[in-house]
């Protein structure tokens, strides 16, 4: 894959003429409209093309290659850091976005209980499981549709934005039509049918890591959403399976940076499955707001003790709203709002 460069002041006519000789070739344009420069991606197969094709062109300033597997996910393909925008939250931002609730969705009771009580402590997006993958098959699996049918009664009556797991291809477009975000979990990071599918839609999509997957998989997984012309992904360190026994997760805080550094796309930690005890996460909260994440998810049940799922590492909401309180304080200290 190569860049177009456009120059400062070059026209919306000539960069339709670049695009247009990018499908020419039998490419596909990505472009990217950033405040310093217009970039316009060549994205297709390995066949070579002479980038004098395209410096002949009026308003091209230089053609460059990406060199790197992640090619669209690269900052060589765009410097600026991507925000995601939905309903008025703007995630990459300036304001650490939190996302709260608990991991799956067992009742309307619940999820408006927990609904109402993290918008009050300041969360902006509400998180809940209509479809849960377990890792046994006897595990309380979800409610399916009716657990997305409860997730739009919490949307109506408080406001928040709502983020849920898509865990096959064929609900992809049942998913996106109740939910303002879609949630690829761990277990089908690399599931690439999934991926795609989510890459064909408008929505936007939450992509975590693989808990064996390294970060380049990571974004290489982001690049197949990318690559299908969704450019509105989030990427989640939920923390990786090493040797260490005292918590669920070893959470990777160094992926933060390195993320940032190598990828425009936003970046938010998961404290919950990264350390599976409930104790453990306000301290690793804390650390990722200041490592740069740009948002959290955090996991919170008004009743830890009998949660379906993950109530281990479940907070309560007035545990969930202390930590907000003292998360502000951090966002503060490194530059940012919460």
């Amino acid at each position: 894959m190569m860049i177009v460069v456009m120059k400062s002041d070059a026209t919306i006519k000539q960069v339709s003429a670049v695009i247009k000789k990018v499908e020419e070739l039998g490419f596909v344009p990505h472009l990217s409209q950033g405040e310093e420069r217009t970039t316009i991606g060549v994205v297709g197969n390995e066949r070579r093309v002479d980038p004098q094709v395209f410096m002949v062109l009026p308003g091209v300033e230089d053609v460059l290659p990406i060199l790197k597997p992640f090619k669209l996910a690269s900052r060589d393909f765009k410097k600026e850091s991507t925000v995601v925008a939905l309903n008025g939250i703007r995630i990459g931002a300036k304001e650490i976005v939190v996302m709260a609730g608990p991991c799956a969705v067992e009742s309307e009771e619940q999820m408006l209980t927990v609904a109402e009580a993290v918008k009050k402590a300041g969360a902006k997006i509400l998180r809940g499981g209509a479809f849960k993958p377990r890792t046994s098959p006897y595990s309380f699996q979800g409610l399916g549709k009716a657990g997305l049918e409860i997730l739009k009664t919490a949307r109506e009556h408080t406001g928040l934005a709502i983020v849920t797991e898509v865990i096959s291809p064929r609900d992809v477009d049942l998913v996106a039509s109740y939910t303002d975000i879609l949630q690829i979990g761990a277990r089908n990071m690399q599931n690439f049918a999934l991926l795609e599918a989510a890459g064909k839609t408008t929505t936007p999509v939450f992509l975590k890591r693989g808990m064996m997957s390294t970060v380049e998989e990571l974004l290489m997984s982001a690049e197949y959403i990318l690559s299908n012309g969704n450019g509105k992904v989030i990427l989640c360190e939920r923390g990786i399976r090493s040797f260490e026994k005292y918590t669920r997760n070893t959470l990777d805080i160094s992926a933060v940076p390195v993320i940032k550094k190598l990828c425009h796309l936003p970046v938010i930690v998961d404290p919950s499955h990264a350390t599976g005890q409930a104790d453990l996460v306000g301290p690793v909260a804390k650390s990722a707001v200041a490592a740069g994440a740009d948002g959290l998810m955090i996991e919170v049940h008004p009743d830890p003790e009998h949660a379906m799922s993950d109530g281990a590492q479940s907070l309560r909401p007035a545990e969930f709203a202390e930590l907000m309180t003292e998360l502000r304080q951090i966002a503060h200290a490194v530059g940012r709002s919460l």
